[in-house]
């Protein structure tokens, strides 16, 4: 018996995809999805919402100009009155209207009006609905927004096409959009774009992010004043008083369960009666920030699911998008798949997170995808392909070439070495080479890009100077390619591992009162909330220090550099020392330091050699980083790596330290985290 045929429902306000195995409801024109009928479910979205608060593209924007990473929804016409005094419109008369009015100020005059016809939204609202493929086997349907300078300053400058895509005998249904910039349009700044779903809460309570990071959530009524306690991170509660005691005593917070974008192919949340499980499947992350490190939202307490594409989160400000007058800009975002499905027989439910494991697999193994009808997502012969073969050379390690095993190879947009995890407007293409160094990137988009790579146990980033052209159905052989990573000299010592990640430093237990029952005897024990706090309750009054030959970098080196809380209100730069011996000095000669950080945010790190009072240090960062990562639960942001000449005149025979002052102290979230640290010999000839 043959799968029933894919039909389109048009009617005056919403649409209706119907493949006999799923309807998905979407509003008209404005492209949000109201309602997914599966399984046994008459709606799988949280039908306590307003229909366009369940389903929807959303982004954040703000002014060319405007510094940091947060921005404002677009502006909308309001669907109800509001009250506004003194012209003020404020967030929390938002708020319990269920708006939101984030930077949204109005200077309207004194005096008190009650009415008011715009509003900001998270959503993208589209304004037109054109059906694009209608058979049989498919179904694509199109929502657009166009911009013109008569919205300057209401929505962001681009025209946006959003699509959704169903398929005969398709459990599930797909969505991608179609962003462009116009040259002669205004400029602007784009910190984050997503599609965000809000399941129903008396359904889907059971949350999975991987095989070891799944668990039955709490509530968002937990989450709500009388039934928790705020945190220092806004993001973060202590719940008090939850609908299920269980959760009583634990903190909450959505970036506990922040994935890399290599690792963030599948994830969701379970409902057990039915046993239906609700999946966000991305097959590639090319079109998303950042690279294969970038971190990523997920799901979280709600229940929400997130596909997030474009974001400052454990970056700052160096990955928000930034578009000037002049600059002409498109990008299309995904298609990503949403997938659902249930048991067919008594089975345990976990067994949906099996299968949605198997149809991630079959999602990557069918991209690029040959059914999107928009020229502007390239089918796999209108793509192009790069291989070759990565070896290290590095003669204080080893007199003949190290193959590159099991490395990260890109193509990324041109820039300089590293500059991969900072870009944002383009497309990359990663793989992992093999054994012995071998790779091939595969369905590459046309354009010009580097070869980019990294190699754990290495410091420093490989780029291949050469620009490589991809054009359609090419297949390029580099041949034979060597990173030379950065080396003067022999090792004298070093401490950890370079492998952009503070994780092998020591993480210590949470305090009690701040525990997230899944990272309890977890690898991933950085996830805990406050840890910060902890440094100042082991070293309640000296600094850390570090004697290389003695120490163990596994439980004597701190994972993150932080302030000292000395009050409430009060805090204090911190100096870590690293303690050596030294048998004999080239007095004549540089030694090198080499210090790889695998995240900064607000932060000063100082170095002195000897001399803790020397003014001006040997060297300086100056003031680097917004990462967040401490505060976000993140072992790793941005990776930066220092180089610092060391005069031999500045050593002695015997003992010797070097102070590392991170001096930047206004509150408890200043800090940096070592990858690792080296230091050369001056180099032998």
């Amino acid at each position: 018996m043959s799968a029933p045929a894919v039909q389109l429902h048009v009617y005056d306000h919403h649409v209706v995809m119907d493949n006999g195995i799923l309807q998905v409801t979407i509003s008209k024109p404005d492209g949000h999805v109201t309602g997914i009928q599966a399984h046994g479910i008459d709606n799988l979205l949280e039908v306590r919402n307003k229909e366009n608060n369940r389903g929807y593209w959303d982004l954040v924007w703000s002014e060319s100009g405007s510094p940091g990473t947060t921005g404002t929804f677009e502006l909308h016409e309001m669907e109800e009155n509001l009250d506004f005094k003194n012209g003020q419109f404020g967030a929390g008369v938002a708020k319990k209207k269920g708006f939101c009015g984030i930077g949204l100020e109005m200077k309207l005059g004194g005096g008190l009006i009650t009415k008011f016809v715009e509003i900001m939204k998270p959503w993208i609202k589209g304004s037109s609905f054109n059906v694009i493929v209608e058979n049989e086997e498919q179904v694509e349907i199109s929502f657009t927004r166009p911009w013109d300078v008569s919205l300057h300053g209401k929505l962001a400058p681009l025209n946006i096409d959003k699509r959704y895509i169903m398929l005969r005998n398709s459990s599930g249904f797909y969505s991608y959009a179609i962003y462009e910039h116009l040259e002669e349009w205004t400029g602007f700044n784009l910190p984050q774009t997503r599609i965000v779903f809000k399941l129903r809460k008396d359904k889907f309570q059971y949350m999975v992010v991987a095989d070891n990071r799944q668990r039955h959530m709490p509530l968002p009524d937990d989450r709500l004043p009388k039934r928790c306690k705020e945190l220092a991170v806004p993001e973060a509660v202590l719940l008090v008083k939850p609908v299920e005691p269980e959760f009583r005593g634990e903190v909450d917070d959505k970036y506990q369960y922040s994935c890399e974008n290599k690792d963030l192919q599948v994830h969701g949340w379970i409902c057990n009666e039915p046993a239906v499980g609700f999946w966000q499947i991305t097959p590639s992350y090319e079109f998303r920030s950042g690279g294969p490190l970038k971190q990523q939202l997920s799901s979280h307490v709600g229940p929400i699911t997130l596909a997030m594409f474009l974001s400052a989160h454990y970056a700052g400000e160096d990955l928000v998008l930034k578009l000037k007058q002049g600059e002409p800009w498109k990008k299309v975002f995904g298609p990503v798949f949403i997938y659902l499905n249930s048991l067919l027989d008594d089975n345990d439910p976990l067994w949906l997170w099996q299968d949605a494991k198997e149809q991630m697999l079959i999602e990557v193994q069918s991209w690029p995808y040959n059914f999107p009808a928009s020229e502007e997502f390239p089918k796999s012969n209108q793509r192009g392909s790069v291989s070759g073969r990565l070896q290290v050379r590095d003669r204080y390690v080893s007199d003949e070439n190290i193959s590159a095993n099991c490395v990260y190879v890109g193509l990324a947009p041109q820039g300089e070495p590293g500059s991969w995890q900072r870009e944002c407007k383009g497309y990359q293409f990663w793989t992992k080479t093999d054994t012995n160094g071998y790779f091939s990137v595969n369905d590459i988009r046309v354009g010009d890009y580097n070869l980019y790579a990294w190699v754990p146990g290495f410091i420093g980033d490989y780029r291949n100077d050469s620009v490589i052209t991809i054009s359609e159905g090419c297949d390029i052989d580099l041949g034979g390619l060597v990173f030379n990573p950065p080396r003067d000299g022999p090792t004298l010592w070093e401490i950890g591992i370079p492998d952009r990640s503070a994780a092998e430093f020591y993480v210590p237990d949470p305090d009690p009162k701040y525990i997230n029952k899944l990272y309890i005897n977890h690898p991933d024990k950085f996830r805990q909330y406050g840890l910060w706090e902890r440094y100042a309750e082991l070293y309640p009054e000296e600094d850390l220090i570090y004697t290389i030959g003695v120490s163990d970098y596994s439980k004597d080196w701190f994972f993150a550099h932080v302030t000292r809380k000395i009050d409430d209100n009060t805090y204090k730069p911190t100096t870590w020392q690293i303690k050596f011996h030294l048998d004999n000095v080239d007095q004549s000669g540089t030694y090198k330091l080499r210090l790889a950080l695998a995240t900064a945010n607000v932060s000063e790190l100082q170095v002195r050699v000897n001399d803790p009072t020397a003014d001006p240090p040997v060297f300086t960062t100056g003031v680097i980083g917004h990462d967040n990562a401490i505060t976000r639960h993140g072992i790793h942001g941005l990776y930066r790596l220092y180089s610092v000449d060391v005069a031999g005149s500045q050593l002695v025979a015997g003992d010797n330290t070097i102070f590392l002052t991170q001096t930047m102290s206004t509150g408890p979230f200043e800090g940096i985290m070592y990858d690792y640290i080296r230091l050369e010999r001056p180099p032998i000839f």
